[in-house]
């Protein structure tokens, strides 16, 4: 990183600095998006692996292991220096720049922004030039987490999830939710576990992803060093399932709504105005998703593997004890 402070009067310098913040917020938000949207599909996924529910006041406590596996249009995305406002990309007018889950690169921004001086008074003008940020360069992205269930009323179990914080490669994440399942077989009659089952599953997770980077520095104005994205995720499915034996299939289609808001760490005069922008270009957006696995059953014991599958395939493991 390297800065240089310019000295010129008033008069002949214009504050740009609304420009300088504008492109960060570009490279920022291209850069997160897709982790933000993989961090989504890894939250959906293991919370039904049956659409048969626990009897009233049945518990089952699970452990599961996912896998997000991550494709190679979401590692990289496009940059040109005519979606830039004030920044430069050196020796070059466009690039495929590695986003969170991407690579290292070479390319650097450079530019010379104008702010005013919060100590002295009038305009100072700083000359930056900075590498762009580098991904965490892998394909899949592993995680775990805890579920505790228990069966209610009228054919219904709640779920409880918990993921406490954890980092790798320079990504922190962390997820805590609750879902319910509910049994819609039993209005078809009378039903046993050996049956095709069909169930309607809400969950709901708030999710936080955070990415720290090589800190950029504008002396006396802004420094960027963490991007923070926490989404609130509602995700609706239909789970039908059917057991023989030991074996149990099951499949589920499901939506998902994602509300995310991203938030940038650092210090400066103009943090709080680059949180602010980046608040209002937070968004929701529908996702769609497919589950399909297996259970294996040993009395109170039951194996399960799924995949999911949409913008990103998931794989989960999940090991369940009845009680």
């Amino acid at each position: 990183m390297t800065i240089f402070l310019l000295s010129a009067p008033a008069f002949a310098q214009e504050d740009n600095s609304q420009l300088f913040i504008n492109d960060m917020l570009t490279i920022a938000r291209n850069f997160a998006q897709p982790a933000a949207d993989g961090a989504s599909y890894q939250a959906s996924a293991g919370w039904f692996s049956s659409a048969t529910a626990l009897d009233k006041w049945e518990w089952r406590i699970s452990v599961h292991g996912n896998a997000l596996i991550i494709p190679s249009d979401q590692k990289t995305f496009n940059l040109s220096n005519s979606d830039l406002e004030l920044l430069q990309m050196e020796g070059t007018s466009s690039a495929e720049l590695p986003t969170a889950f991407g690579a290292n690169s070479l390319v650097r921004f450079t530019g010379d922004v104008t702010f005013p001086n919060a100590l002295a008074g009038g305009l100072v003008t700083a000359s930056v030039n900075f590498k762009a940020l580098d991904g965490i360069d892998r394909d899949n992205v592993p995680h775990a987490f805890a579920q505790i269930a228990v069966g209610v009323s009228a054919g219904t179990e709640i779920t409880v999830r918990a993921m406490p914080e954890v980092t790798i490669d320079g990504v922190t994440a962390s997820t805590y939710g609750i879902g319910a399942k509910h049994s819609l077989s039993q209005y078809f009659g009378e039903v046993y576990p050996e049956d095709f089952q069909v169930a309607l599953g809400v969950a709901y997770s708030q999710l936080n992803v955070e990415y720290e980077f090589v800190p950029i520095p504008v002396e006396g104005f802004l420094t960027m060093d963490k991007i923070s994205v926490d989404a609130d995720l509602l995700m609706a499915e239909v789970i039908g399932s059917k057991r023989w034996d030991v074996l149990e299939l099951f499949a589920a289609a499901g939506v998902m709504n994602s509300n995310f808001d991203y938030e940038m760490g650092g210090d400066g005069i103009a943090l709080p105005q680059v949180n602010d922008e980046l608040e209002e270009i937070g968004e929701s957006q529908f996702q769609f998703k497919g589950d399909l696995g297996f259970n294996l059953h040993f009395d109170r014991f039951r194996l399960s593997a799924m995949g999911t599958v949409g913008e990103f395939f998931n794989a989960n493991l999940g090991l369940h004890v009845r009680i």
